[in-house]
């Protein structure tokens, strides 16, 4: 079969709080976009004859993952963040993708969005659209077009919420058979999830529907999770049967039954953290976001020592930055804030343990990917920082200014899967 082999600067993250790095080193990727190979030298990858790409100076990467972002808020970003989260829905994001009964504002919109992912360096997003059957298929068809990878939701909701979002069960139900005909090849880039926007905005038998489906086609699951203490209220209100607010999911199969991704979990408590850990469902670090519509700060500290899966989110446009460089950043100072609140008794991140989250934890959901081990997907970027560092920095430290200081302009290529996206 033949291998492309790559030289540069190689680093990457196989274990949480260890850093591999090869200066001048090689990986060898085969005509399947896979990593069959990483080494110091050419020679001992056995790989004769294979054309070998040579990055010189560079850094090679693991790119990123984005696990929560909302596609038709993109508009959005970086405005109204004054608000808390319900008014904020209700004043600004509901009003925004409502426009998206109208696919030719979606497709506009949705093309900007996945450009600037693009731009950032994130090849691997879990995504919400709005509840538009149309303009989630446009979505699906743009992503499949750049030869990106995403899991993409149409957002299940009908009550507390206004009626331009609103579908009834049975057109929901349509909608996501329409997906599923045209999008669910398990092992296509761009795959359909199940995505009840949260409990609140769900009427039981709507909740009901989104786990039979999630069930008979085994599709993944996305929402939110204890976000904001007025939404857990609220939440209590309209399950009072439910012990908390992840176990009114998981009675409508919708927490782990199949792999399920959770955006924020910021008010979490013991019990409910046991059931997220308990169903291998995935926590999507949101820190931005946490702090723009005052929710809290989630303690990924603790998530990690009770051995609960994390990724990275932007949350556009709860959060305003699309950069998962970033939000490795506001995670390590979210985790300092926890160290400092609770005496030092809370370790704060370190670099290797973001860096992880970012790449290996988050792209985990996506199947092996993530990192530059055999058999993984080799999604990579290229990063030229040849104007941020001194002669005397490492290149450990080199990686670090590129996250802290660096933008797009230094990622100079991009991989998805073996191949270059441009």
């Amino acid at each position: 079969m033949t291998k492309t082999v790559y030289k540069s600067n190689i680093i990457y993250t196989p274990q949480r709080d260890h850093f591999e790095i090869l200066e001048n080193g090689y990986v060898a990727v085969d005509a399947n976009g896979l990593v069959c190979g990483v080494a110091s030298s050419l020679d001992a990858l056995r790989c004769p004859n294979s054309k070998v790409v040579d990055f010189g100076n560079c850094l090679l990467i693991p790119a990123m993952n984005d696990m929560h972002v909302h596609a038709p808020q993109y508009h959005n970003q970086g405005i109204a963040m004054d608000l808390e989260l319900l008014p904020w829905l209700t004043n600004y994001t509901f009003p925004e993708e409502s426009k998206f009964c109208d696919i030719d504002y979606a497709e506009r919109i949705y093309h900007r969005f996945i450009r600037h992912l693009w731009r950032v360096g994130t090849m691997r997003a879990c995504v919400f659209a709005t509840s538009h059957t149309a303009s989630t298929c446009k979505l699906m068809e743009l992503f499949r077009e750049a030869g990106m990878g995403a899991l993409i939701g149409k957002v299940a909701m009908n009550r507390n919420c206004p009626e331009s979002l609103q579908e009834t069960v049975a057109e929901y139900i349509s909608g996501m058979q329409r997906l599923v005909v045209d999008f669910n090849d398990t092992s296509a880039l761009v795959r359909p999830i199940v995505t009840p926007r949260f409990i609140p905005s769900c009427t039981p038998e709507l909740l009901q529907a989104c786990g039979e489906i999630a069930h008979s086609f085994q599709l993944p699951v996305q929402s939110h999770l204890s976000e904001n203490l007025s939404e857990i209220d609220l939440v209590r209100e309209l399950e009072p049967e439910s012990n908390n607010y992840g176990d009114a999911y998981c009675r409508y199969g919708l927490f782990g039954q199949t792999p399920t991704v959770m955006a924020h979990c910021v008010w979490s408590n013991a019990e409910e953290r046991q059931l997220i850990r308990d169903n291998h469902v995935m926590v999507a670090h949101c820190p931005t976001s946490n702090f723009n519509v005052a929710s809290g700060m989630a303690s990924i500290r603790s998530f990690l020592d009770e051995g609960i899966r994390v990724g990275l989110g932007s949350d556009i446009s709860g959060g305003h930055d699309l950069s998962i460089f970033r939000m490795m950043v506001y995670a390590i100072q979210v985790s300092k804030i926890h160290y400092q609140q609770s005496n030092h008794r809370l370790p704060f991140l370190t670099l290797a343990e973001a860096f992880w989250l970012a790449t290996k934890s988050g792209g985990s959901f996506f199947g092996r990917v993530g990192s530059f081990e055999k058999g993984y997907d080799f999604d990579a970027l290229v990063i030229d920082d040849s104007d941020l560092y001194p002669d005397d920095y490492t290149l450990l430290q080199r990686l670090e200014r590129f996250i802290y200081t660096g933008d797009d302009r230094h990622i100079v290529h991009r991989f998805c899967r073996g191949k270059e996206i441009k």
